[in-house]
């Protein structure tokens, strides 16, 4: 009986699995695949002519390559904010947990409320514009880390829990200077929720739309979620350009994903093993 009921769990979970994720891929796969007439059908019906080549080649140099230029855009913008919030949360979440102060509280307080805390657009875009950063991937890059690292902070804080303080008192004994504790001794360390954060973080800020739609404007700042604007309109929409579009978009952070899935789980649940 309660094999049969495991069984049953399980057969729901595939099931759950495949109508919120395999079924909308499916319906963007074959939908990339045909003609703008076909596709404007919005339909599971398998083309009677595959364009697959053709709408790659469109949707690839529309609007002089935008789309190469917006993938490198993204590249520098995922890569810049990961490395930042790696380096910066992981030294925050360090001495949080190692240093108690009265502060803390306070500290802890506003950590929290980053994740709470919905971001205002309109003072951010007048503080960015006041610092001569609006507009520019650099200071999109300062909004994905202050968006992300309270969640990021609060990882490595729980994980650097788990590290005996004997370590960091023997690597003083020895003569290593505050940084050298850290950059030596605990953050080879980290390595697991370091992986979960990375994995984490790049796909969200990858697959990040509103961001650089507010704080990134212009045809030069163009991430790759931004070039789906190419193939709408008021009153037309190529669907067979837009899916191939968003198939295109859709492979990198979906390889990520499936490659690390197991760290992901690792680094989430190691903290809480451990303690």
């Amino acid at each position: 009986m309660r094999n049969a009921r495991k069984l049953a769990v399980s057969g729901a979970a595939i099931v759950a699995t495949a109508v919120v994720f395999l079924i909308p891929f499916a319906f963007i796969l074959v939908n990339a695949m045909k003609d703008e007439q076909q596709a404007a059908r919005l339909d599971f019906a398998l083309p009677t002519t595959f364009r697959i080549w053709e709408n790659l080649v469109e949707v690839v140099t529309t609007r002089n390559w935008m789309l190469l230029k917006a993938f490198l855009n993204s590249a520098i913008l995922t890569v810049g904010s990961v490395t930042l919030l790696v380096i910066v949360s992981a030294m925050v979440g360090f001495v949080l947990q190692r240093r108690k102060t009265r502060w803390n509280g306070l500290i802890n307080f506003l950590i929290l409320a980053g994740l709470m805390m919905p971001p205002a657009v309109v003072p951010t875009i007048w503080l960015l514009q006041s610092l001569g950063l609006f507009a520019t991937l650099h200071g999109l890059i300062l909004i994905e880390v202050a968006y992300h690292m309270s969640f990021c902070i609060l990882l490595y804080r729980a994980f650097i829990a788990t590290i005996p303080r004997e370590l960091d008192e023997a690597a003083i004994i020895d003569g290593a200077k505050p940084l050298d504790v850290f950059f030596r001794v605990v953050l080879p360390l980290l390595w697991p929720v370091t992986v979960t954060n990375i994995v984490v973080q790049t796909v969200s800020i990858f697959n990040d739309f509103t961001n650089p739609l507010y704080y990134a404007p212009g045809a030069s700042n163009a991430t790759v979620q931004l070039t789906l604007y190419n193939f709408v309109s008021q009153f037309d929409t190529a669907y067979n350009l837009l899916f191939m579009n968003i198939l295109l978009i859709t492979i990198p952070p979906l390889v990520v994903f499936l490659f690390f899935n197991r760290q992901i789980v690792a680094g989430m649940t190691a903290g809480a093993v451990k303690g």
